[in-house]
Parts: C-alpha cells; structure tokens; sequence
C-alpha cells in the first residue's frame, strides 16, 4: 500500500513540475531560440543521467524492440512535445495551453485500452470525466471571459494539442517498456537521444541567430529544465509509472494544469478565480476516484492469493 502511496505522489510531483515548465517555457522562449535552449537543456540532464547510471546500474542490455520503444518515446515525448509546447507558448498564453492539456487523461485512457490493452473500470470512467470536467471549468471559463480567439492563437492551440498526444505517447509507451527497464535507464536513453535529435536544428540556430549566452538568467532557466524538469520530473514519473495503470497515471496528469495555472498567479500575475478553485476541487475528486479503484483492485487481489 506504502509503494501504491508513493507511486501517486511521484506521479503527482512529476505533474506539479512539468506544469511549472509551462510558465517557465513561456519566460524562456521571449529570449533564447528554442532549438539552443532544448539542446542544452538534455544536454545538462545527460551529463548528469550518463555518470549517475553507469555508476549505479551499468549500461543496460536492450533489445531492439525496447531500443526502438525508447527511441519513439524520445521523438513523441522529448522531441516533438518540446517543439510543439514552446512554439505553442510563443503564440498562445499559459491559460489557453491548460485548455488543450484537459484532452490529456481522455488520450492516455484510450491509448492505453487500445495499445496495451488496460481495462476501463467504472470508477476510471469516472475520474477520467471529472478530471476532464475540472480542467475545462479550470481554464476554459477564463478564456470565454477575456473573450481572445485569434489566428495565431488558434495556431498555438494546435501546437500544444500536438505537445498532448507527445506527452501521452511518452506515457503509454514507458508503461510498455517500464516493466523491462529501470526508470533511471529510461529517463537517460531519452535524454541522450533528445540531445542527438535536438543537434542539427540547434547547430542551424546558433549559426544564423544573433543569440549570445551571457545572461545568468537564461542560464537559470536552461538548469532548471536539464536539473528539474528533465532529470528529476523523468525519474519520478518513471517510477510513478512502474506502479500504477497507465489510466491511473492519465488522470493524475490532471495535476498538471493546476501547477499551471497556481504558478501562473504567481509568476506571471494572471488572476485566481472562483473557477479555478471549483476546478481544483473536481480534479481532486477525480484522483480520489481513481486511487480508491486501486485500493479495492489491490484488496481483492490480496482476497484471492
């Protein structure tokens, strides 16, 4: 029980930390090119990771089939939700990107019942509704209120939709290998191969961008992603997700539109309102949901061995 406690909260923590890239994300594209800042951001995590892995558990033996899930792990949910989450952010605000990512626990349910084949439980159903629910009450309110719907910002809200199915991607595929593989490997394989894919278009920029690298500032944001939001919120969702349902683990992503939008108020002064506590309160019921599922499928598994 102690390990399914500690799953969720890892889960939840990784979440919190991904919703505060968002903010961050949104400060660090007005200065450094995208291509730069995601290069050395995997580039400190595998600094980092390379060292940590080869000291603790070796260089692991893969099969091509966990070399190619990985690989596509690293594409979806490094590559492509990077490009699509920061060119999204250069055109649409944080509180319009919280409206795409409510999509999020629906597409990993799905994913899940249709590529690794987890069951869809009442209860799940459930949670995954009223998550949804939380969400769009979190930030489509705000949205309608402010009444902004412009090409561009449609544009932006594509590209997080993009960053969306990235980041399930990257979830339903580490649940399929993470049974193989420790969360420590994985989180370095994908580091590294972010770096190699990152290295053309990040050569390109600093060829041809007038960009320098002397604000302390930028350096600041660029090892809070490669410390943070890559080496940390990676183990921690690795580990989350070698414990719990990958539908579990979609609505606990739930999480990550309430880091958002509380950081949101804090460092970008957009306003808390009475919609975003009702939200708060419905994705919280959703994750109650969901762990109480676990809870009486762990008793009735203890009730049968």
């Amino acid at each position: 029980m102690n390990e399914k406690v500690s799953a969720y909260l890892k889960v939840i923590g990784a979440m919190v930390i991904v919703g505060s890239s968002v903010v961050a994300g949104k400060i660090m594209v007005q200065n450094i090119p995208i291509f730069i800042a995601s290069e050395l951001r995997f580039l400190v995590a595998s600094i980092i990771l390379v060292p940590l892995l080869i000291r603790k558990e070796g260089i692991p033996s893969l099969s091509k089939k966990d070399t190619a899930i990985l690989f596509f792990q690293s594409l979806t949910g490094v590559f492509l939700f990077s490009i699509f989450m920061l060119y999204g952010l250069k055109l649409t605000t944080a509180m319009e990107a919280g409206i795409i990512t409510s999509t999020l626990p629906a597409i990993v349910a799905l994913l899940a019942f249709f590529i690794i084949k987890e069951k869809l439980t009442r209860n799940k159903v459930i949670g995954i509704l009223i998550a949804i629910l939380g969400i769009l009450i979190l930030n489509i309110a705000g949205v309608l209120t402010e009444m902004r719907v412009g090409p561009l910002e449609i544009l932006g809200n594509l590209l997080i939709l993009g960053a969306v199915m990235g980041e399930a991607l990257f979830i339903i595929l580490g649940k399929s290998v993470s049974k193989k593989v420790s969360p420590l490997a994985i989180s370095t394989a994908v580091s590294v191969i972010g770096v190699l894919l990152f290295l053309p278009m990040a050569i390109y920029e600093f060829t041809t961008s007038n960009y320098s690298f002397g604000s302390v500032n930028d350096w600041i944001l660029i090892s809070y992603f490669g410390i943070v939001v890559t080496v940390l919120a990676f183990l921690l969702m690795y580990q989350g997700i070698e414990k719990l349902p990958a539908t579990t683990v979609g609505v606990l992503t739930s999480v990550l539109p309430i880091s958002t939008v509380i950081l949101s108020y804090f460092f970008l002064k957009e306003s808390f309102l009475y919609y975003h506590f009702i939200g708060i309160c419905l994705i919280f019921i959703a994750i109650y949901l969901t762990s109480r599922e676990e809870r009486l499928q762990t008793n009735k598994s203890a009730k049968i061995s």
